[in-house]
């Protein structure tokens, strides 16, 4: 059973979970985390269409169907939900309140690809295999020992640990919380 407790002061599991299905919402969310200041429904849009039409500029009629579910479904979700504050006069949109609770989930729990912690699993096994494989005499990974095979994995996670932590700095959450 899911747990439908509010993170913190924040959003329901649910609602944030219902919003991260959507691509468009998801989307939306990743231009305003990728933005330096507020952005207008028109560029959401284009941004949008583009990707899915995977053309750009994208057809005028793939951008205006875009434009319309944002203007009718997605954006009033989400700034019912306090993720977006949006401008109808100015049709311009910013982060807002609870944008940080669903950034959150969006780093953590990755559409596609691995998570950081299953790279690091992986990394590991693989590591385990490289140096048992070189001590029990495996061809070319006895040929290069043991020992070098653990101070390449090392090497390989405290670089993405490295790379991991740099990414966070100016990552979309990080960003959302300004």
């Amino acid at each position: 059973m899911p747990d439908d407790s509010p993170t913190g002061d924040g959003l329901d599991e649910a609602d944030i979970h219902d919003v991260l299905r959507n691509d468009r919402r998801r989307m939306v969310i990743e231009r305003l985390g990728d933005a330096d200041g507020p952005v207008t429904a028109r560029d959401l849009s284009e941004t949008i269409a583009a990707r899915e039409a995977d053309e750009d500029p994208p057809p005028r009629n793939v951008r205006q169907s875009v434009y319309i579910s944002l203007q009718q479904t997605h954006i009033p979700k989400l700034e019912e939900l306090g993720i977006v504050d949006y401008d109808e006069n100015s049709k311009e949109l910013r982060p807002a309140e609870h944008a940080s609770d669903v950034g959150i989930y969006m780093e953590v729990v990755p559409k596609y690809g691995l998570s950081y912690s299953e790279f690091c699993g992986g990394l590991g096994v693989l590591g385990v295999l490289l140096v048992v494989g070189a001590e029990t005499g495996v061809p070319v990974l006895s040929d290069v020992g043991a020992a070098a095979w653990a101070v390449l994995v090392f090497t390989v996670l405290v670089a993405s640990a490295a790379y991991q932590t740099y990414a966070q700095r100016s990552s979309l959450v990080h960003r959302l919380r300004e």
